[in-house]
Order: C-alpha cells, then structure tokens, then sequence
C-alpha cells in the first residue's frame, strides 16, 4: 500500500510540481489549496490528484481537511508545507494586517498543519515533514520583512522539530528555493526578470520540477537519516 502525501498550496506552481512528482514517486497524493476553484478543477482533471480546498491559517479548517484527506486516502505520512503568500512593502509602510496575513499562512500556516498530523506520525513511528521556505528566508529582501520572518521562522521550526521526531522515525526538513520559473515570476517584466537572473551565478532561473525532486527525495527512504537540514536549491545565489 503506497504512502500517503498532503502537499499545501499543491495545485499550481511549485506545490503543483511537488504533486505530481510525488504521486509519480507512488504516493497517494492530495493537493490542498486556498481558494481558486477553477484552478484546482483543472490541475486535478489533469492529473488525477485529488484536491481539498481550505485556508491553512486557519487550525480549526486544517483539522477538519486533514481528516477528509485521510477518510478518503489513509493516514498521511507525509506534509509538504508549501502554501504561501506575499504581502510585499516597505517596512514603513507594511501595515499590522500585511504583517498577520503573511505569518498566518506562511509561519502559523505550518504549525496548523502539522500539528494535527503529528501524534499519528509518533504513533507509527514514521513521519516526513518537509517545509518549503525561501532564500529570502535565508538572506532577507527588501520590502519583505514580513515574508523573510515568516520564512526563517520556517527553518527554526524545522530545525527544533527535527530534534523530538528523531527518536521516533519522523524527519523534519526545509527546501530553500531560489528563483524559480513560476507563472508568477515569468509574468514580472522582462527587463526586472533580467536583472534577477544577472544575480544567479547559474546564469537561469530554476524549474519546479528541480524543486519537486529534493522534495520527493526528502520524503524517500532513503533520506532517513538527513534531519533538520536545509536544502538550498538557488544556482548558487546564495551559499545557505
């Protein structure tokens, strides 16, 4: 019987990639998402990827989602922490609501989901959980303090989670992206997505699919013993 994987934000992008790896690895996969119906109606009338809507910054919603997941495909063993957002301004001018709604999904967001997931995966001694930060979590951005906190906050959590489920099978790691070829980034202005790529020693942005197989090997066995680390994944942009 395959394993199962819950990727957040596993309906477009880079979660998108991440699926489809993973159900291609042999797990049973489900894609949560946040809130574009049309989006996930198409990416899973592609795939065969079942798909759950509901906002991972809510804990009560997460609950309530992982439990449908797992009626309709087993205990998951495996969370993907991928759902994120941005709210980008200056720090003097982010407002309290920039700062909550990016640290709700992308720092709070992880605690929501792993949380409930957490005592199955020390009841059966087995347990991947792999979070998806940022380089900008790593270096900082500017007009990003928000999503930079959120995203070293991520490699905090990993680091100490990685430190209780050792003892009892489960692995906590971070992917640390660079800039990737996502529709979002290919939709910036050439010129701005010039000067991005000018910074990348590689000379070209990265793909999601390059992503998706740290991923897919992080929740392998083979990777058991690779423990809160941090997997850089940025052409040598930045040396984290």
């Amino acid at each position: 019987m395959s394993r199962t994987a819950l990727v957040t934000g596993g309906t477009r992008g880079i979660g998108a990639a991440i699926s489809i790896a993973l159900k291609e690895a042999g797990y049973a996969v489900a894609a949560n998402y946040a809130g574009n119906d049309a989006a996930a109606e198409r990416f899973s009338a592609e795939t065969g990827i079942r798909t759950f809507r509901w906002s991972v910054a809510d804990y009560d919603a997460c609950v309530e989602g992982i439990a449908a997941v797992e009626e309709a495909l087993g205990p998951v063993e495996v969370l993907v922490n991928n759902a994120g957002i941005t709210r980008d301004a200056p720090f003097h001018r982010m407002s309290r609501e920039q700062w909550q709604q990016v640290i709700g999904t992308n720092l709070t967001g992880v605690f929501n989901m792993t949380h409930p997931l957490w005592p199955g995966m020390r009841e059966r001694r087995f347990g991947r959980v792999i979070v998806i930060s940022s380089i900008n979590g790593q270096k900082g951005q500017f007009g990003q303090v928000n999503y930079a906190a959120s995203k070293a906050g991520d490699l905090g959590f990993v680091r100490a989670l990685a430190l209780e489920g050792a003892r009892v099978g489960i692995t906590a790691n971070a992917v640390c992206p660079g800039y990737i070829a996502t529709d979002m980034v290919m939709a910036v202005p050439e010129k701005i997505r010039e000067s991005i790529i000018a910074q990348i020693p590689a000379g070209r942005l990265g793909t999601p699919e390059e992503v998706a197989r740290c991923v897919t090997f992080l929740a392998s066995d083979d990777a058991a013993f690779i423990n809160g680390a941090t997997l850089s994944v940025n052409g040598a942009q930045f040396p984290g």
